[in-house]
């Protein structure tokens, strides 16, 4: 009989492994990307599409991290609804903030 605790624990392992990496990869290119913006910026060049386009690039990784959050706390035995709740608005709220 496989021990459902021990399945759990490493699923949530996992997903901490995977959220690390995601946002090592998250920090390393904001560098190269926030280069390319100014230099774009600056030569006055597809400003507004180069904004949008790296606001989309931020945004989509961002998700990733909170798609798999959501995933670690499907997995806990009976997640408490006003967990998920204030961590799912805690998100949004810094998705909203960063952004704008």
């Amino acid at each position: 009989m496989i021990d459902t605790g021990a399945a759990s624990a490493a699923s949530a392992a996992s997903a901490a492994i995977t959220g690390a990496t995601l946002g090592v990869t998250l920090i390393v290119r904001i560098g190269a990307k926030n280069a390319f913006v100014l230099r774009r910026g600056l030569r006055r060049e597809h400003v507004g599409a180069n904004v949008a386009l790296c606001a989309l690039a931020d945004t989509v990784p961002m998700l990733a991290g909170v798609a798999d959050l959501t995933q670690v706390l499907g997995q806990r035995p009976r997640p408490h609804p006003l967990l998920a709740f204030w961590l799912t608005l805690g998100g949004a709220s810094f998705l909203l903030l960063y952004v704008c």
